[in-house]
């Protein structure tokens, strides 16, 4: 099912929205948060036409996202260059998601400084081993192909790193494909789990290198690394590349891990 089903719903007016193909995009009893930020960055599109591209965003996991819900959206600043907007995601009349997005125009680059090169670059996806979604939440099996990222067998550390893209292109645009993509790795905590248990993503802060991603055959490379983990929290870093190994998108994340 298109993620433009699942978007459907979503008028940019505030109110009550059914999701009714929410199910494809399910992890548990929750929406994938790339799906449930997507919702939000969608409302917030939506509701103000016309703004910049997307240039950061700050979003909360509050509580599961089902297929009822309550969509909000306001602009919190609206400067020359910078507009700051606020969505947010309600269930059962609470916050589910609250997030916040700012959107800006380009400028003359004064300062240059651009991303450094992956490190161990794993080659073309095409020459890379399919990855097989026996372990993988039903969303992952239905809506992306992943190839690995890593030498299979080898000690990673704490990080995990696949080629990843959307099984069908979805017709989005390139920003909103990359906050659907962007978190679609585990955590990397799961590396270092003694034992196993549950994880859950508390919140992703993201910064978008390049709003006009446009990745060759849509593969793209994402990596989820834990920076610190212990006391049941874990604090990992998200980056996607694209085929050409440039960075577009760079961010955070806190991981609560349990057992």
């Amino acid at each position: 099912m298109t993620i433009a089903s699942l978007l459907e719903p979503i008028t940019g007016q505030p109110g009550p929205a059914r999701l009714t193909h929410a199910s494809d995009w399910m992890q548990g009893r929750t929406l994938y948060g790339g799906a449930s930020a997507l919702v939000a960055y969608t409302m917030a599109m939506r509701a103000f036409p016309g703004l910049p591209p997307l240039r950061a965003g700050q979003v909360a996991f509050v509580a599961p996202v089902g297929e009822d819900i309550t969509l909000t959206a306001e602009i919190i600043r609206q400067g020359r260059n910078v507009t700051q907007v606020r969505s947010e995601i309600q269930s059962d009349g609470k916050v589910a998601l609250s997030a916040f997005w700012l959107f800006g125009e380009g400028r003359e680059a004064n300062a240059l400084a651009p991303a450094a090169p992956p490190e161990n670059w794993p080659g073309a996806p095409e020459d890379c081993e399919a990855v097989t979604h026996s372990f993988a939440p039903s969303f992952v099996a239905k809506n992306f192909e992943l190839r690995y990222g890593q030498p299979q067998g080898a000690d990673h550390g704490a990080t995990v790193r696949r080629w990843a893209r959307l099984t069908e292109d979805h017709n989005l645009d390139p920003v909103s494909k990359l906050v659907l993509m962007g978190d679609v790795m585990p955590p990397g905590a799961m590396r270092a789990m003694q034992r196993q248990g549950p994880i859950s993503s508390i919140n992703w802060s993201f910064n978008v290198l390049d709003p006009e991603s446009r990745s060759r055959d849509g593969w793209y490379v994402a990596e989820n690394a834990s920076q610190h983990a212990d006391l049941g929290y874990s604090s990992e870093r998200l980056r996607l590349w694209d085929a050409d190994g440039k960075q577009v998108l760079d961010g955070i994340q806190c991981v609560a891990v349990f057992g």
